[in-house]
């Protein structure tokens, strides 16, 4: 992937996680170009098919595009940051973030969006707003 494409991907992102919301100052690490659908399911490095990820999202999502939801047990796609509103699919309880929707719920689980490391994160933002 060639740079001017990184950063027009970071800076419509706002420099922030495309997945969980955690802005990339937060982090000693840099953030990671994802592609939403991976190169073995047939996606390219195209703008449509890229996102920001923070180093935890990325690390869980992988090359996986599906997970179940936990409420239902059914296989749905995960959430798609460039054909998909946040709010529309989540929304913070505190520091948490609970999926509202199939999609948002087998998201959550399958990027562990609300794995302790994170939850104390974002608390630890929140006190500095």
């Amino acid at each position: 992937m060639n740079q001017d494409l990184a950063r027009r991907v970071r800076r419509r992102a706002g420099h922030q996680c495309e997945y969980c919301g955690l802005p990339q100052y937060a982090l000693p690490l840099p953030f990671q170009i994802d592609h939403v659908v991976a190169g073995q399911h047939g996606g390219q490095t195209v703008p449509s098919n890229l996102a920001l990820a923070c180093p935890h999202c990325n690390r869980y999502k992988g090359p996986n595009i599906a997970g179940l939801d936990p409420d239902t047990g059914e296989l749905v796609r995960l959430f798609h940051p460039r054909t998909d509103a946040w709010g529309d699919h989540f929304k913070f309880e505190e520091c948490r973030i609970v999926g509202l929707t199939p999609i948002g719920r087998a998201t959550v689980r399958v990027l562990g969006m609300n794995s302790e490391d994170l939850l104390l994160l974002r608390d630890e933002l929140s006190k500095e707003r």
